[in-house]
């Protein structure tokens, strides 16, 4: 799967008194996103952790805003890898009005995968690996 998108609407507790999308609610929307990414593709979080004894961290998060999603805006959010290692990912997710080509929000975001018992890195599982090389 080379990218994933997911729809969002833009709900009024996700403004800021300037009657836009606080800065913050972007991340959980991004979050939405990925974990609906693995869903797509199989993969349910608790279940990696209750099976694998694995599951999914940030490591580090890099956004830019360009542009305000206000109230009641259809927004997609997607979910795209760009670097695959053993144990990490980097993704990057954009997040743009729906049926509108201009990026709002755009993430960097490097996840690694880890024991779900030890919190100590681990590869990431093969089926997953398979499914998501570039």
């Amino acid at each position: 799967m080379t990218e994933f998108a997911w729809p969002v609407r833009v709900y009024y507790e996700d403004t800021d008194a300037g009657g836009v999308v606080y800065h913050a609610n972007y991340l959980h929307f991004m979050e939405r996103a990925r974990t609906e990414w693995l869903r797509a593709m199989g993969f349910e979080q608790d279940e990696l952790k209750s099976q694998m004894d694995v599951l999914f961290a940030v490591r580090s998060m890099n956004l830019e805003y360009y542009s305000p999603a206000r109230f009641n805006d259809s927004l997609m959010v997607t979910v795209k890898i760009i670097n695959l290692r053993g144990a990490s990912m980097m993704l990057e997710q954009d997040i743009k009005k729906e049926n509108e080509s201009g990026v709002l929000c755009q993430g960097k975001v490097r996840i690694v995968c880890l024991t779900a018992s030890s919190f100590r890195p681990c590869p990431i599982p093969t089926q997953i690996q398979q499914l998501v090389k570039l």
